[in-house]
């Protein structure tokens, strides 16, 4: 492979993983890099906790409990009968072995460490190659305005269940952040072969990156085209609110409307089988649509998804590397 350039990938937490999984399975620590976000991020029993980070940390050094969908495999939980039976904060999970990754990120942040040389240490603690990156190191709250209130993300999706009506959300912090150090660099080379845009909820993973400044208009300027896996199967998320939010903030669920969401941002999308009815309405809006089997049920469910995602991209822009 002589020419191959740089992929970026843009992902969430337990979907965008699972791509994230299969691209790392296809290209080499040099050719891809994994950026995360950090609207999700909270302050939690005085502890910094990075759920979508670990997520991916988890998944790609497969620690993740692939059962439950979150946190580590083979957990125990005494920290939390503990805490429960002192009358503690006991609505968020932390697992005795997932406390060390939130112990150890919250010394080194009261050091002074930035989130980004922390992330690169710890992912490379648990042998991974690939560069994870967030965000931005500075802090991104997702804030939702429910009829219950403003709710910070955690409370809202953990504590609330998803539950409350959802009017509008907000990223506190996005205005006056900037792109990680390494996000920057790669918004400033020439030579990126595709944005690759998991399969995360687009207002609550993908946005918060998008909202901060520069990083929209960056994006559309590489000379890359810009690729997305829908999250949403027919008119459902397979995991999270992404079609209630859509409901919600007066969309239709569906793969046209979250085109219309990215509002020109994407070249193309990787959509199921049960949104190939769609694919005129999608062209009609300037995107190439490629239907396949959108369900990653097995590790080579998750490479052959990502080989195809880079597929679209590879036939959007010439020239490009290709994929083994």
């Amino acid at each position: 492979m002589t020419d191959r350039r740089h992929v970026i990938a843009l992902c969430g937490g337990v979907g965008g993983a699972k791509l994230a999984f299969g691209l790392t399975r296809i290209l080499s620590p040099q050719d891809l890099t994994i950026v995360v976000n950090t609207g999700d991020d909270f302050e939690h029993l005085g502890l910094s906790i990075s759920p979508d980070i670990d997520t991916v940390t988890y998944t790609l050094s497969d620690l993740a409990d692939r059962e439950r969908g979150w946190g580590r495999k083979d957990e125990s939980w005494n920290f939390m009968a503990a805490l429960t039976a002192l009358g503690g904060e006991d609505w968020f999970n932390l697992g005795d072995r997932d406390l060390a990754m939130h112990v150890e990120r919250t010394r080194r942040l009261a050091a002074g460490e930035t989130l980004s040389r922390i992330t690169a240490d710890l992912t490379a603690a648990l042998g991974i190659g690939h560069p994870v990156v967030p965000m931005s190191d500075q802090p991104v709250r997702t804030v939702l305005e429910t009829a219950h209130g403003d709710l910070a993300f955690q409370t809202y999706f953990v504590r609330e269940r998803c539950q409350p009506a959802v009017s509008a959300v907000r990223y506190v912090g996005a205005d006056v952040a900037r792109p990680a150090p390494i996000f920057a660099g790669l918004l400033a080379r020439k030579d990126i072969a595709a944005v690759a845009l998991c399969p995360s909820n687009p207002y609550l993973s993908i946005d918060p990156i998008l909202a901060i400044p520069g990083v929209r208009e960056a994006l559309k300027a590489l000379a890359a085209p810009i690729v997305a896996v829908s999250p949403i199967i027919g008119d459902t998320a397979l995991k999270g609110p992404a079609a209630k939010l859509m409901t919600e903030l007066g969309a239709r669920p569906g793969v046209v409307d979250l085109v219309r969401h990215y509002d020109g941002l994407l070249d193309g999308l990787v959509i199921d089988h049960a949104n190939a009815e769609d694919v005129t309405a999608l062209q009609a809006l300037g995107v190439h649509p490629l239907v396949t089997d959108a369900i990653m049920r097995s590790d080579d469910d998750r490479a052959r998804l990502a080989r195809e995602t880079l597929t679209l991209a590879h036939g959007l822009s010439q020239p490009l590397p290709e994929y083994n």
